[in-house]
């Protein structure tokens, strides 16, 4: 078991809007330059998002960078996706209606098209005070944010435009049987989930050991550790978004494991 304890994952600091800036550009880079090394069989596969292809996937992503360019865009495809899907919840109908609005682009134009949205969408993030972003809810349009450690568009600019990106990335890295590149940025994006997750844990203490570039140890919760997990931390992200996330190794009481294997965090 362990003998020193690591720091509470209560102790993260939630992103700073500079540091934000420098990470959401990062995660951009990052998928764009994924986006172009795909094969032309690669945008038909099958990913982790249920009935999701590489080429969907990569198409939402555009959207969303789209509809932050263009806001009306955002308003517009949601009314649609509640008239056109309304078995759905509104971010996935609205989601749903980001592709569709892409079917008849080829596949290898779609990295320029996140080219080309992408740094706009992210501009006109920037030029939103943070003042003003704190003040807009996103639940009026979505209800499903009403779940995220914050409700505002400037948890959105913050953490989520980032968060997004980076795990549909992963989505495609494993559909196309390829190891995501980790670079510095993605330990702030894997940092603030393990934030979310603990400001949300109200469960037996855990020690978490994670591997990998992106990885590091932390306590969810007070007291000697119940159980330790231990897995490289893209994998745990897999998990908590509720992904397939083999690998994952609890050690220690059963019914601490089961909590850590129930948590979920919104991507």
């Amino acid at each position: 078991m362990v003998t020193t304890a690591p720091p509470s994952a209560l102790g993260i600091p939630r992103t700073h809007p500079l540091r934000a800036r420098a990470v959401n550009a990062a995660e951009l880079r990052a998928m764009t330059a994924t986006l172009e090394g795909l094969d032309p069989g690669d945008w038909s596969l099958r990913t982790a998002c249920d009935g999701w292809t590489v080429r969907d996937l990569a198409t939402h992503v555009v959207g969303q960078y789209e509809e932050l360019a263009r806001p009306w865009l955002l308003v517009g495809r949601t009314l649609l996706g509640r008239r056109r899907h309304p078995g759905l919840t509104p971010l996935h109908a609205r989601n749903l209606c980001q592709v569709e609005a892409r079917r008849s682009v080829p596949p290898g134009a779609v990295a320029g098209l996140l080219d080309r949205f992408g740094p706009r969408g992210l501009r006109a993030l920037e030029r939103l005070p943070g003042g003003v972003r704190r003040r807009i809810p996103l639940s009026p349009l979505f209800p499903e944010s009403k779940e995220l450690a914050e409700d505002s568009m400037d948890f959105l600019a913050r953490v989520l435009v980032s968060r997004d990106t980076w795990m549909h990335r992963v989505d495609i890295c494993d559909a196309t049987g390829r190891d995501p590149v980790l670079r510095e940025h993605d330990k702030e994006v894997v940092g603030q989930v393990l934030l979310d997750l603990a400001l949300d844990w109200n469960g037996p203490p855990v020690f978490l050991d994670l591997s990998g570039p992106a990885g590091g140890r932390w306590t969810l919760g007070r007291g000697a550790p119940a159980v330790v997990v231990q897995t490289d931390a893209v994998t745990l992200m897999r998990h908590l978004s509720g992904r397939p996330a083999p690998g994952v190794v609890y050690d220690g009481d059963p019914a601490a494991a089961a909590a850590v294997g129930a948590a979920r965090v919104p991507f």
